[in-house]
């Protein structure tokens, strides 16, 4: 048996989010309005919180800041790498012919 989830688009998360924060209705008030469940508002507006407008950037996709990280740790991890082939090249023809 597969449970099937609902998938929200941003646009949705942030409207709910703004029915509980502005308007001061209760998270279970908004859930039953929407048709959702209290705790995925909660869930929502705690996500709101920590990242603001970043928040809810879709399945599969990063935060701009930890895609951000990513893309540092990718280029580190490339740079590391070049400067150990150089170094080895360099104690390679450093070495004295025989």
């Amino acid at each position: 048996m597969s449970r099937n989830y609902k998938h929200y688009t941003k646009e949705f998360k942030l409207e709910a989010v703004k029915l509980v924060t502005e308007q001061g209705l209760s998270q279970t008030q908004a859930g039953a309005n929407l048709g959702v469940n209290q705790s995925a508002i909660g869930r929502w507006i705690r996500e709101f919180k920590a990242s603001g407008q970043e928040s809810f950037p879709g399945n599969g996709k990063l935060l701009p800041s930890e895609e951000k990280v990513r893309k540092l740790e990718r280029d580190l991890k490339r740079v590391t790498q070049e400067r150990d082939i150089l170094k080895k090249a360099i104690a390679y023809f450093a070495e004295v012919p025989k």
